[in-house]
């Protein structure tokens, strides 16, 4: 493997990154820690004449625990060991210390976790391999192998840390040519898309930074992540879990999940009836259930689809149940 040839840019500053984007439009990509992109070029997978480093610009790098805000490029190492963000929003830093290895963290970014390339065993392999498939249409071909079609692909989100802040209300501000906008986390990531088109950024618009609202950090939170290679592989199921009670009764309960489909859903449907209910073991396993029926991962990771989502009943349950003992 090796790295084909590109122009690497250095900006200082989100307006002179921006800028550079609209220059090389449709040309670029943002490059963040790399840990993900680079082997990705690597397989020579969507390659890009030039890349954007966002390595130099210090307000992305702004980090606020106390205040619950946390730029974009601050490292998911940063993230994992900070004691203020682990005692304020204790899931962040679990789903931050679930990514991969320690060196891996060390680069990897927030941003680009949030932002991470959707991932499908006919997408991630080598040049070679996917030629002699007829590659697919995240890569060059014109057809998904996981559901035979030319339409809709079926790539699955790959992200450790989206749903530990979906679960909390995360914003986030994204910069482009237009300017500024905040929008929450949730409405980033498209459910009407697919593994391509699978976020709702405009064309040469980078993330800035996530903020958490007021009151994110009361009660209780935790991230839960089923994979073959527990020191390793990206998440074949992650589980977000927030709840907030008083005397006994649910405030606050919500519940999200990645690995499974090609974003990171909330599952307020099923959370949003507990309201003001006192969560008891039976309706723990009620709701676990509830949830396991409503997701449906396609065979396109290590895992068979039954089996994941078997384990998303399993391990909704042992959040929830969890949760509730430390109350």
């Amino acid at each position: 493997m090796h790295l084909d040839p590109f122009e690497l840019h250095l900006p200082t500053s989100v307006e002179e990154a921006i800028a550079l984007a609209r220059t090389h439009s449709g040309a670029f990509d943002y490059l963040a820690g790399g840990t993900d992109l680079l082997p990705n070029y690597k397989m020579h997978l969507n390659v890009r004449p030039h890349l954007i480093s966002l390595d130099r610009i210090e307000e992305l790098r702004a980090f606020h625990p106390e205040e619950g805000r946390l730029g974009a490029m601050v490292p998911l190492r940063t993230l994992e060991a900070h004691p203020v963000l682990a005692s304020r929003y204790p899931g962040i830093a679990q789903a931050a210390g679930e990514v991969a290895t320690p060196l891996v963290r060390a680069s990897g970014t927030l941003g680009g976790n949030l932002l991470v390339e959707t991932r499908c065993f006919f997408f991630n392999q080598s040049h070679a391999w996917r030629e002699a498939l007829g590659y697919c249409l995240k890569a060059e071909g014109d057809r998904c192998h996981v559901v035979p079609q030319k339409e809709r692909c079926y790539a699955t989100f790959s992200g450790d840390l989206a749903p530990s802040l979906l679960v909390l209300g995360a914003e986030i501000e994204i910069a482009g040519t237009s300017g500024r906008r905040r929008l929450l986390l949730e409405e980033l990531y498209d459910g009407k898309g697919d593994g391509i088109r699978r976020t709702r950024l405009a064309p040469g618009e980078l993330l800035v930074r996530a903020a958490l609202p007021a009151g994110a950090e009361r009660g209780r939170a935790s991230y839960s992540k089923l994979r073959v290679r527990p020191s390793f592989d990206f998440p074949e199921l992650g589980v977000a879990v927030a709840l907030a009670e008083t005397d006994g009764r649910v405030d606050r309960l919500e519940i999200a999940l990645g690995g499974l489909e090609t974003y990171p859903r909330r599952m307020q449907a099923q959370t949003a009836p507990l309201v003001g209910e006192k969560l008891t073991e039976d309706r723990v396993r009620t709701l676990a259930e509830e949830v396991r029926k409503s997701v449906r991962p396609v065979h396109n990771t290590f895992l068979a689809p039954d089996y994941r989502k078997r384990m998303t009943g399993v391990f909704v349950r042992r959040a929830l149940m969890a949760l509730r003992s430390a109350s």
